[in-house]
């Protein structure tokens, strides 16, 4: 049979291609593609929007206002949710929170942050705290406070309490003091003796006294002298500069460590303290090298 020339091709013929379904799929792939780039374009952050997005209350400059930083500042300023607040309480809290966020952007743009003393701390205490962070919230073992507490045991003991006369001697005088201590502790404790030796009281400590306030007026040297004393010894003269001093021991209680059950408090305190000054220090060891510094010739 002879085969008609003006025949069309057969649609159901795999081996035959139909152009204009071709370009009707290729010019809906491409209208397919172009809708998602636009909207990919028009919602990816720091783009511009005409949609607040339902987790904000605001857009400044589109920057977001969180709709739970609102809800809490209606709590904080007026004690109501939003079902409950009023027109004039829902518009004073929007408008702070706008106010705080134009003044924000406008610090960034006049860079605040690096001329202002006050805002400059506050920046570096914020970044402190993201770095301790973990420091501060994570809660140690057991097994780690009782090693810290072990490690650190002097730490951890009572406050001594001393009650010692400060006795003052011309330098002399040294060579009339008696050399042994019973002998020594009868002039000092005679007022007779004491004023034919010309010493006298220098006022220093009285009473009973904490160690660290004994310290602070006997000075270190002395009140190494005193802490080993027992309750109603005498030292052996101290000369310091143009004086000799003898001290007279009425009381000392010397400090009793703690267990750990009663230092336990502290013992979490001064953990996480170390851990955080730990994590603080890699922290800026971390931003050191990365930076790039240049100091002075005369400096380095």
């Amino acid at each position: 049979m002879p085969i008609e020339q003006n025949a069309k091709p057969s649609w159901r013929n795999p081996a035959q291609v139909n152009n204009t379904r071709s370009l009707l799929l290729m010019a809906a792939g491409v209208l397919t593609g172009l809708i998602l780039a636009g909207y990919s374009l028009f919602t990816a952050r720091s783009t511009s929007t005409l949609i607040v997005p339902a987790e904000d209350v605001a857009l400044v400059n589109q920057q977001p206002l969180s709709r739970a930083d609102y809800l809490a500042l209606l709590q904080t300023l007026y004690g109501v949710d939003l079902s409950h607040a009023t027109p004039e309480q829902r518009r004073t809290a929007l408008n702070d929170m706008i106010r705080e966020e134009l003044f924000v952007q406008r610090g960034k743009e006049l860079d605040v942050a690096s001329t202002d003393p006050d805002v400059r701390s506050a920046l570096v205490n914020a970044v402190e705290l993201e770095i301790a962070e973990n420091a501060i919230t994570s809660q140690p073992s057991e097994a780690a406070l009782r090693q810290f507490f072990e490690t650190h045991r002097d730490r951890y003991v009572g406050e001594g309490i001393m009650r010692v006369r400060d006795l003052v001697f011309p330098v002399s005088a040294l060579a009339d003091l008696p050399s042994e201590p019973r002998a020594l502790k009868s002039a000092v404790s005679d007022p007779e003796a004491l004023a034919r030796l010309k010493g006298r009281d220098s006022g220093k400590t009285r009473a009973d006294e904490f160690y660290f306030a004994a310290k602070i007026h006997l000075g270190d040297q002395l009140f190494e002298v005193a802490k080993d004393l027992a309750d109603g010894m005498v030292s052996q003269p101290v000369r310091l500069a143009d004086e000799i001093h003898v001290l007279d021991m009425q009381t000392n209680k010397h400090p009793v460590p703690f267990e750990f059950n009663a230092a336990r408090a502290q013992v979490l305190s001064d953990y996480r303290s170390q851990a955080i000054d730990r994590l603080k220090s890699s922290g800026e060891a971390f931003l050191r090298k990365r930076a790039n510094l240049l100091i002075a010739d005369d400096l380095r």
